[in-house]
Parts: C-alpha cells; sequence; structure tokens
C-alpha cells in the first residue's frame, strides 16, 4: 500500500514538473501575452517615486554615407538598453531552471528613446525582447538613421569630423527615467572598432557624456556619443590634388613660351578651362559655409595668377604690335620698368641714357648734310666753272658721295628702329618675368600653408 501511494507521489511530481518546464508556463503565470494596459503603458515600478535606470549601450558599425553639401550622416549603429521591470519576476526553480525568456515587444513597457538629430529613420523594428527571472529586461535593436551633422571642412580632404548622437527620453523627465551608459568610453570604441565597416571613413573614438537638460520646468535625462571619424583622402588626392598641381607646373611651363605669336595665349586659355573643371567638381563636394576649405582657396588662387598671367600675355602681346607701331618707348616706361622693375628681378638691360639720344642728333646732322650735299655741289660747280672744268672722275666721286652718306643715314634710322623694337622686347621680357616670380612666390606661399594646415 506504502509503496503504490510513493509511486502515485512520484507520479504526480513528474508530471507536475512536465506542465512547468515551458516557456508558455513563465509567461502564463506572468500574465505578459494578455497584453494587460498595467504591463504595457504603465511604467513597471511598484513605488512611483522611485525612478527607473535605463542603461543605454551603443555600438557605433558602420558611415553608410555623409553628405557635406547638406552636412547630414547616415549611419547604422546597434543600442542595447536594459532597464528592470519590477512587475515581472519568477523563481527559475519552479519552472525547471529557466531563467530567460524572450516576449513580443508590444507586450510590456519600453522606455521611449530617441535622437534628438534624426532627420530620417529607416531602422527595422524589433519584434522581441528578453525577459530575465530577476525582472530585468534588454532589448536590442539595430539603428539605420540620418542624422545632422555639423561638418568643420577646413582641412578638407585630410579633415576628421566629430558628429554627436544626442539620446533622449520623449515622455519620462529625469524624476522618473534616468538614461546611463553601461560601457566606458574605452570599451565602447574597441567594440565599435572591432565591428566598424572601414570605407571612405574610419572611426577614431567614441566617447559618451551623460547630460541634463532643463526644459518646461522639468528635467531631462540625456545621453550624447560623440563619434570621431577621419576621411580617407587618397581619392581626393589622386582626382583633385594631384591634377591640380600638375596643371600649376604646367601653366608656369608655359611661361617659358616664346612671346612672339598666339602659342602661349592659346595653350594658357586651355589650362585655364581644365582648372575650371576641378573648381567645378570641388563644389561638388563642398556646402556653402563662411570658412572655406584650404583646398578651395589655394585652388582659387592658383585659378586668380593664371588670370593675371593670361592678362599678362595680351599686354605682352600688344607691346609687341607698338613695337612696329611705335618704335619709341615712352619715358615713364623705361623709369619704371627697364630701370627700376629689371633691378628688382636682376635682369641686366643695355637701355641708353634717358632724357638723351645721341643717334638721334647724329641722324639730325647726316640728313642735314645729305640734304644740303646737293646745294653745295651746285654752288661749288659755278665757282669752278669759271675756273676750270671738273674731269669726270670728280663728278663721279662726289656722286658717290653723296649715295654713300644717304645709304649711312638709312642705316643709322635703320639700327635705331631696331633697337627701339628691342627696347620693346625687353620691356615685356622683364614684365614676363616679374609675372613668373609673382606667380611662383604666391603659389609656393599658399602650397606650404595648405601643408602645414594639413599637417597640423
Amino acid at each position: 500500500m506504502l509503496t503504490i501511494l510513493v509511486l502515485l507521489y512520484l507520479g504526480c511530481a513528474v508530471t507536475q514538473c512536465q506542465k512547468t518546464c515551458g516557456y508558455y508556463n513563465v509567461t502564463d503565470a506572468l500574465g505578459v501575452l494578455q497584453l494587460s494596459p498595467t504591463l504595457v503603458y504603465l511604467r513597471p515600478v511598484t513605488d512611483w517615486r522611485e525612478p527607473t535606470y535605463v542603461t543605454l549601450d551603443m555600438t557605433f558599425r558602420s558611415v553608410l554615407q555623409m553628405d557635406e553639401k547638406l552636412q547630414t550622416l547616415s549611419s547604422l549603429m546597434d543600442i542595447e538598453m536594459t532597464w528592470e521591470n519590477q512587475l515581472l519576476s519568477w523563481d527559475s526553480e519552479e519552472f525547471c531552471g529557466i531563467s530567460r525568456v524572450s516576449i513580443p515587444e508590444s507586450t510590456i513597457w519600453i522606455p521611449d528613446i530617441y535622437i534628438s538629430e534624426t532627420i530620417e529613420d529607416n531602422s527595422l523594428d524589433v519584434l522581441y525582447v528578453h525577459l530575465y527571472n530577476n525582472g530585468t529586461v534588454q532589448r536590442t535593436k539595430t539603428l539605420n538613421v540620418m542624422t545632422t551633422c555639423t561638418l568643420d571642412l577646413y582641412k578638407f580632404p585630410f579633415d576628421e569630423q566629430k558628429c554627436n548622437l544626442t539620446f533622449g527620453i520623449s515622455t519620462n523627465p529625469v524624476k522618473d527615467v534616468i538614461l546611463a551608459s553601461g560601457l566606458k568610453a574605452g570599451n565602447i570604441t574597441l567594440l565599435s572598432k572591432a565591428t566598424f565597416t572601414t570605407g571612405e571613413w574610419s572611426l577614431q573614438n567614441v566617447k559618451v557624456f551623460p547630460l541634463n537638460i532643463s526644459k518646461n520646468g522639468e528635467t531631462w535625462s540625456k545621453m550624447i556619443y560623440q563619434i570621431s571619424i577621419k576621411r580617407a583622402p587618397m581619392m581626393y588626392v589622386i582626382n583633385l590634388i594631384i591634377p591640380a598641381c600638375l596643371l600649376v607646373v604646367v601653366d608656369v611651363a608655359s611661361m617659358f613660351i616664346p612671346m612672339e605669336g598666339g602659342e602661349r595665349l592659346g595653350f594658357k586659355i586651355t589650362v585655364v578651362l581644365g582648372f575650371s573643371v576641378l573648381l567645378l567638381i570641388l563644389n561638388d563636394f563642398l556646402p556653402n559655409t563662411d570658412t572655406p576649405p584650404i583646398l578651395g582657396v589655394f585652388c582659387m588662387v592658383c585659378l586668380l595668377i593664371m588670370i593675371v598671367s593670361i592678362i599678362d600675355s595680351i599686354f605682352i602681346a600688344y607691346m609687341l604690335h607698338l613695337s612696329a607701331v611705335r618704335p619709341e618707348v615712352p619715358h615713364w616706361l623705361k623709369l619704371w620698368v627697364l630701370k627700376r622693375l629689371a633691378f628688382l628681378v636682376r635682369i641686366p638691360t643695355n637701355e641708353r641714357k634717358l632724357g638723351s639720344n645721341i643717334l638721334g642728333h647724329e641722324n639730325t646732322a647726316v640728313i642735314e648734310k645729305a640734304v644740303s650735299l646737293p646745294e653745295q655741289e651746285n654752288s661749288t660747280s659755278k665757282q669752278v666753272s669759271k675756273e676750270f672744268k671738273d674731269s669726270m672722275e670728280i663728278k663721279l666721286l662726289k656722286k658717290l658721295l653723296r649715295e654713300l652718306l644717304l645709304v649711312r643715314q638709312h642705316l643709322i634710322v635703320t639700327k635705331q628702329e631696331e633697337e627701339d623694337k628691342s627696347e620693346w622686347h625687353m620691356v615685356a621680357f622683364v614684365l614676363d618675368r616679374f609675372i613668373l616670380i609673382l606667380y611662383l612666390i604666391i603659389v609656393t606661399l599658399i602650397a606650404v600653408i595648405m601643408v602645414s594646415v594639413w599637417v597640423a
């Protein structure tokens, strides 16, 4: 009889254990699947004066897109929230050691966490959360959000950006819900780097700042995650910086093309057109801000110098034209270019004395002598005819002398015109070399400043 009772007791015990060893036994006992308004809509505390501590940890996984024009950041991240639900707990020994169950998210109260900088949210909904026997609830969600980010593009493309993600509670002030970080900033950085997808951007570090702000007479708990990312500049170096530097070098080399003809001017205009295409490409990346990037300043300065060199080429071509139309160089141009500017750029010039023209006086004397020669010949012939008749040899020598004087006059005038043209060429050469030296100084200076800014 006793044996039968023992067997019946053991059978009932085994049957009872089998009935309480399923997840549905736990959820039935807690009543979480019945969509109770108490569990779904109310903060799960037994004393309303006791705040709920929500532990928020974020793992930054990837930069999907950075829009420099709109100054927006599309990113992918994982957030894990943990809090205590004082209304849901059980003894795991009563349910065959079950210490955790997965329940639908819609069956219990969930903190309404949001990101202040969010513009667009493309995240997938979370279906289940983990509920532990001590009442701890764990919720993990992957966020795909587009947020605003104030970009500092002064060092573009060697820039490093810092974007903030401000997590907050929309309906519960700090006296009800307090946000806190479960991991330190160093651990968050290590976890994020381990899962970060490296593309155009690389993750530098993640910092965490707890913050309480006052609004509408109440204090609200916030958590700020500051993401530091650095741009990979190689694509921009190959597609922008190197072509721009090569075009500048080609434009400098074009200054050694001979000034005669229009080859230099046409070549320079072609270089400027190519440089303008690079500026259009650069403009597609940069926003309209009060502090343009140093690369944009460099390109604009180079374009300005290119335009100045084109104007210089046009002016030189005009001076070469003046050498044929107006042979004599103006006095002020000789003074400022052939004397002072040539001394400044260390170009030796064989200029004639300003204010005096020896060849001019000599030409005048030759002309007067050549003009008066026939008159002298007539008067002399009259006197000689009275005494004796000239021989044919003397007449021939006089005629030959007159022709030689005219040839000498022509040679002197031609030499003077050539020297005047040579002066125009020297003026053009001095101005051209001055623009070249100025070009090299300005480009070198802005290049040194640009490299110093990038390295700093």
